[in-house]
């Protein structure tokens, strides 16, 4: 889905700081970009390091990206809670879908503020 959003052969993220899961191991193959956090995964076991540990290093970075990243889900599912974004979405107006995300992130930053 991001392929399809987001060709890879435009630059898009070159200049912006992307933050992403695990789940986009991919995205620094795709993509060029220098700014793209990616949380290290632990290594697979096996028999010779049944018990294999990340570095302190590498805990710090990781910590580190989900004290950002905890904000943007928290935002998203605060979204979420107006129902409109949550089912299918079936209209038939053109970019009407981009309207209805931005009115929900307006009520979400308003709750915020109060």
């Amino acid at each position: 889905m991001l392929q399809q959003e987001f060709p890879p052969e435009v630059d898009w993220f070159t200049d912006l700081k992307v933050r992403v899961d695990r789940g986009d191991r991919g995205i620094q193959a795709d993509y060029r970009g220098d700014q793209i956090d990616i949380p290290t995964q632990k290594p697979r076991k096996s028999q010779k390091n049944p018990n294999p540990p990340l570095s302190d290093e590498q805990r710090a970075a990781n910590t580190a990206v989900s004290r950002v990243r905890i904000f943007i889900e928290h935002a998203i599912g605060g979204m979420q809670r107006y129902n409109i974004l949550v089912p299918t979405f079936r209209n038939r107006i053109e970019h009407f879908e981009d309207d209805v995300i931005g009115v929900c992130a307006g009520l979400w930053n308003l709750v915020l503020s109060y």
